[in-house]
């Protein structure tokens, strides 16, 4: 075969399972599972590579774009693995990062907790620095550059692994930051530092010191594990660059990603975002309700319009990070959770999972706890021998001794009625988390499509649409691996903001211009690093936006090719007041923060290739199943989703087994393979 650079390569990590998808125009998507290394995640991407040089006649060479989803970013601050970090502020500042905004998420807690990160750097790890620049950007006072050669000295000495500098109004005047950088180098050459004019240049101290400290904490961390990745592809021969999803859903080169580590936050969740939008709109649906359901945990995001809602802040393990990011609502509900009984006896399932290692019971790993794979083992819904396309085998006598050992017995249920308690609990809390990100926001999810990804999503896609009257859902082609397919249609996407704090009365076009010219610059330099041509990027403005004397800002596109931009500004800022506030008012306004975005354009589909059914029969056999909406055993038609043709209708109870998930088809609904290869299924009338 003749080599040439022509393959493109999606890893996503996920808690169990790490995702390989390889795509070759004009063939069709290879995919595969690789049991993640949950202690040492690149362990799994170097795994997945050599599993696709050996298994799929991949050369090293041939791979042309290598692209990367990882939580890396997220369990480095869930499991308090990050840096050691030393903080430098403005004298008198010291305990921003303490006192916070006074906003307490338990206002009735008998034990007080910390409603802030105090643990990225505790007290004695804050130094004070005399500086000050003023709110206009003028030096007030001078940057005491021996305090600061003093101060990080002792950081160093006290075991600070990296230094984050949040000054006064920097953001008005960055200065005396960039000054403390170069002065932090000439001493410690290689300590990280991460400064707020870069992080977040914008107001609001407690906001910025928050978000310039989670960067610099991760910053070690993804450093070192982007820097195995990429001496592990170099000894394995791949040439191509590695480029890393960001929280708003674009690809970045690594050496950028790793500038910016706070960015990476959404990484993975928000790859299968982007795969769920592009699947929904092949089914002809617009409004859109993702549920990925992986081993250790469900990220639902809601896509209206044919666009994943952006948010201009997101939070990580319930502390608020000023980054934009996918809107995905992450909760602890997977098929690894761990089903338990508290105090009470009632039945809990999560936020704890049993991972891959040891994994769930069936695993048969050691692990003695039962889980929602377990349940669904014991229910009928999986295949034993055909679980994750048979590369992991399943024992079901110890799924049964789990469930039946630590909720049956104790409950005083039968085996198959406990498993079933498990299933509606997490079930619940599923559909729950979809009510929060839909009807807690005004948004009726019943006119909504839900599409279920991740290797468990199609067993529960059925179940909780019934739950919330939701009448249709789609199952990917490719369901357990969309994250990593995901990747594959990603645009590259870089955005840069600063503060821009002028009122609207006072703005004039060319002002607005110049500011944005500047914005545009730097996002340039960021693709030209990327190696893509500027006739290849699409620029987009946006201007956060507020009513003189207002707390809080919107964002508001800038339409520069409008006849009067300004007044297209502010009336663009009326409507979406008016669409998230309820009201508007005909009153002085101004501009906070201006951003740009340069991005290339996004993939308008997964490049899986032409779909065509294989020639064996559709129809595997029948399986015994439990299922909540019927009172006994059920016989469910199984069939082999590869062998599935075109137009090829169903009827619940059924199930679909494929290599990356299984989807169970609930009484009351039926399905079709559509001709593109996914299966869309409608719920009757009247079931539930």
């Amino acid at each position: 075969m003749a080599r040439g650079i022509c393959y493109d390569i999606g890893i996503d990590i996920g808690g169990t399972f790490t995702d390989l998808v390889c795509r070759r125009p004009g063939e069709s998507m290879l995919t595969a599972k690789i049991v993640s290394t949950r202690w040492n995640p690149d362990e799994a991407v170097m795994q997945a590579v050599r599993f696709m040089v050996e298994n799929w006649n991949i050369a090293p060479e041939e791979v042309g774009r290598f692209l990367h989803g990882t939580t890396v970013a997220t369990n480095a601050v869930l499991e308090r693995k990050g840096a050691r970090l030393g903080l430098l502020t403005t004298a008198g500042f010291k305990d921003v990062l303490e006192i916070g905004r006074q906003m307490r998420r338990e206002l009735y807690g008998i034990i007080l907790k910390p409603q802030t990160p105090v643990f990225l750097a505790p007290g004695k790890y804050r130094r004070e620095i005399s500086e000050r620049i003023g709110s206009k950007g003028e030096e007030v006072t001078p940057l005491d550059e021996e305090a600061v050669r003093s101060a990080v000295l002792d950081l160093v000495e006290a075991g600070a692994q990296a230094i984050a500098v949040c000054y006064l109004f920097s953001f008005r005047n960055p200065a005396h930051e960039l000054r403390t950088r170069e002065i932090v180098a000439e001493a410690f050459p290689g300590l990280k530092v991460s400064l707020s004019c870069e992080v977040d240049p914008a107001f609001r101290e407690y906001e910025r010191t928050v978000v310039t400290a989670f960067d610099a904490y991760m910053k070690p961390t993804i450093d070192r594990y982007m820097e195995r990745i990429e001496g592990g592809l170099r000894k394995t021969g791949i040439g191509a660059p590695l480029q890393v999803m960001q929280s708003r859903g674009g690809l970045a080169i690594s050496s950028v990603a790793r500038r910016r580590p706070v960015r990476l936050f959404m990484s993975g969740p928000a790859a299968g975002v982007i795969g769920g939008t592009i699947v929904g709109c092949m089914a002809g649906a617009q409004d859109l309700i993702t549920v990925d359901i992986g081993g250790t945990s469900c990220d639902i995001a809601l896509v209206d319009g044919g666009r994943p809602v952006i948010r201009p802040e997101g939070s990580i393990d319930g502390y608020t990070v000023r980054v934009p990011m996918v809107d995905v609502n992450a909760i602890g509900s997977g098929g690894g959770s761990i089903a338990w009984l508290d105090a009470g006896g009632g039945l809990r399932v999560g936020p704890e999972s049993a991972g891959a290692d040891p994994g769930p019971a069936a695993y048969g790993r050691g692990g003695e706890k039962p889980t929602v794979t377990d349940a669904s083992l014991v229910l009928g819904y999986l295949n034993p021998a055909f679980f994750a396309g048979g590369t992991v085998g399943l024992d079901i006598d110890k799924a049964r001794e789990a469930v039946g050992e630590k909720v049956a017995k104790p409950l005083g249920l039968g085996l198959e009625e406990a498993a079933l308690g498990i299933h509606r609990v997490v079930n619940t809390q599923i559909a729950e988390g979809i009510r929060l990100v839909s009807i807690r926001r005004g948004i009726d999810p019943r006119r909504f499509t839900l599409v279920a990804l991740g290797g468990a999503g199609p067993v529960h896609a059925t179940a909780l649409a019934s739950e919330l009257n939701i009448d249709r859902v789609v199952i990917p082609r490719h369901p357990g691996v969309l994250s990593a397919a995901g990747l594959l249609a990603a645009p590259i996407e870089h955005e840069v903001s600063a503060a821009f704090p002028m009122p609207l009365e006072q703005l004039t076009l060319a002002n607005l211009r110049e500011a944005l010219s500047d914005l545009d610059g730097e996002c340039a330099a960021l693709m030209a690093h990327e190696g893509v041509s500027t006739d290849q990027v699409g620029i987009a403005y946006f201007a956060d936006m507020w009513y003189l004397g207002q707390s809080y800002h919107l964002e508001v596109p800038i339409r520069l090719d409008e006849p009067d931009p300004l007044a297209r500004l502010y009336d663009d800022f009326l409507e979406v007041h008016d669409r998230v506030y309820g009201h508007a008012a005909q009153v002085p306004a101004g501009i906070v923060n201006l951003r740009t975005i340069h991005s290339t354009a996004a993939g308008v589909s997964l490049g899986e290739g032409e779909f065509a059914a294989g020639d064996g029969k559709a129809v595997k056999g029948e399986r015994v199943i439990r299922v909540a909406a019927e009172p006994g055993e059920v016989a469910a038609r199984v069939y082999d989703r590869a062998n599935m043709e075109a137009c090829l209708r169903l009827e619940g109870p059924a199930i679909v087994e494929q290599a990356d998930t299984t989807t169970l088809v609930q009484p009351g609904w039926t399905g079709e393979v559509a001709t593109d290869g996914n299966l869309i299924l409608i719920r009757s009338k009247g079931a539930g």
